[in-house]
């Protein structure tokens, strides 16, 4: 009996179960090829009459040395990385177009090169002049990296197989393409079979292995989401244009901590690293000011304080506008939902306008009460006092949460001269020396307190 073939979409990796012209999930044409079906029936029979050997098992409590790190050069690369490049690591790096991503690795695989390191960075968007102008640039052009230009998978792989550099940057994946995949470069297929092969050289040949990916509109890496699978670590490079910060964002780390970040100012020399993140987000505020409120944040183990802006006014449409920069949307309407359900504060018929300085981006609960102190003291047009930090989660009863890791968001607080923090009820935390701490039970006696102060 034959067995069934399965055809699939190169573009989307849609299974059809028979050959078409269009593919009826993305719409794209000729991008259904057939697969190779696998083999059935018992795994005796798929698997023939070789015997394959045994896997040796081992039990929980067996101890195994942590995986040996190198230092990249950079330290807010490594801090990001869990404390340096891992030996035979696959890690992907994506970003938004001109953010620098280029930059970031060439400056990387320069340091790494200048610390007695093999490393080659393959371009497959730029002509070696191109990045070698980038390195002149940026002061680099004496550095000992070997640098290639090609988009043939098959020949990157025996290049690497022939020197094998302890790095190797590919920038990037989207742009390689392997002769044995019927497929346009940058297809799903391509970028899968892509990704495999490489994560596989680096498994087996013990290199470190740095794939740069290009994202979609939705700021997801392009290409299937299994490529973040077959990665050891995942990286985004976060800004926005008109700020020189830039945030590296570990969102997955299979050998340290995920939610790390790494800080960087964008020069005219290229990439310059922040050892106090929190110093350079406050650097530029100025004098107490209505809608601005400090929150003091957590970005995986590092703690960074941040200003919340905010703006309220009349507006003029049918339906108020709900504009947000830096924090999530949906945030934004359920605390100003609290507000005016448990505060009988309403923003009806009013634009709110929140932004977060500087270009970070929070992803933390912990920042509710502080949106909620910039968006109460813009709509009041009182300012808040400028030694007071504020942080804590809101729960839809107006009840005030208790957030993690509160000793480091004081002692961070303290070190850049805060005075007063405000806090949930149930925070276990003391002051220190100099710093005052008001715990809230909930948002309604907050809101009480915050018009008192102000």
């Amino acid at each position: 009996m034959s067995k069934s073939a399965s055809f699939t979409c190169t573009d989307c990796g849609a299974v059809h179960k028979k050959w078409a012209g269009r593919c009826d999930a993305c719409g794209a044409w000729n991008s259904i090829v057939e697969e190779a079906p696998l083999s059935s029936g018992p795994p005796s029979k798929a698997l023939g009459t070789a015997r394959g050997r045994k896997v040796e098992l081992t039990s929980l409590a067996t101890e195994e040395a942590p995986p040996p790190r190198i230092l990249s050069g950079m330290a807010e690369l490594d801090r990001v990385l869990g404390g340096g490049l891992v030996p035979a690591s696959a890690i992907l790096v994506g970003g938004d177009p001109g953010i620098g991503k280029s930059t970031l690795l060439l400056q990387a695989a320069a340091r790494f090169a200048r610390g007695g390191h093999r490393a080659i960075y393959l371009s497959g968007e730029e002509a070696s002049a191109q990045v070698r102008m980038r390195a002149q640039r940026l002061g680099l052009a004496d550095a000992p990296v070997q640098l290639g230009a090609e988009t043939n998978l098959r020949d990157i792989l025996t290049t690497l197989d022939a020197e094998r550099p302890d790095l190797a940057i590919i920038d990037s994946i989207q742009t390689l393409w392997a002769d044995m995949v019927e497929a346009a470069p940058g297809s799903v297929a391509q970028v899968r079979a892509a990704v495999h092969e490489l994560v596989s050289f680096a498994k087996r040949r013990g290199t470190a292995v740095i794939l740069v990916g290009h994202v979609t509109k939705e700021g997801q890496i392009a290409g299937p989401r299994v490529v973040e699978h077959m990665v050891d670590t995942v990286l985004y490079f976060e800004g926005e244009r008109g700020h020189q910060f830039r945030i590296l964002r570990a969102v997955k780390n299979r050998f340290g901590p995920a939610d790390e970040i790494g800080v960087f100012e964008m020069t005219g020399s290229g990439l310059a690293e922040v050892a106090n993140p929190s110093a350079l987000f406050l650097s530029e505020r100025g004098k107490a000011a209505p809608g601005s409120a400090v929150f003091a944040g957590i970005e995986g183990t590092r703690p960074v304080l941040t200003e919340i802006q905010a703006l309220v006014t009349p507006s003029p449409l049918g339906t108020p506008r709900r504009t947000v920069v830096g924090l999530d949307g949906g945030r934004l309407s359920t605390i100003l939902a609290v507000l005016e359900a448990r505060c009988g504060i309403p923003f009806a018929g009013m634009d709110v306008f929140l932004n977060v300085a500087g270009g970070m981006r929070v992803n933390e609960p912990a920042a509710d009460l502080a949106v909620a102190a910039a968006l109460l003291s813009a709509r009041e047009d009182v300012a808040l006092p400028p030694d007071m930090v504020i942080f804590g989660e809101i729960s839809l009863s107006g009840a005030l949460r208790p957030v993690g890791q509160t000793e480091n968001r004081l002692k961070e607080a303290q070190k850049l001269g805060f005075k007063r923090a405000i806090a949930p009820d149930r925070t276990q935390a003391e002051g220190g020396d100099g710093m005052r701490i008001d715990k809230m039970p909930d948002l309604v006696t907050f809101v009480g307190d915050l018009f008192a102060a102000g």
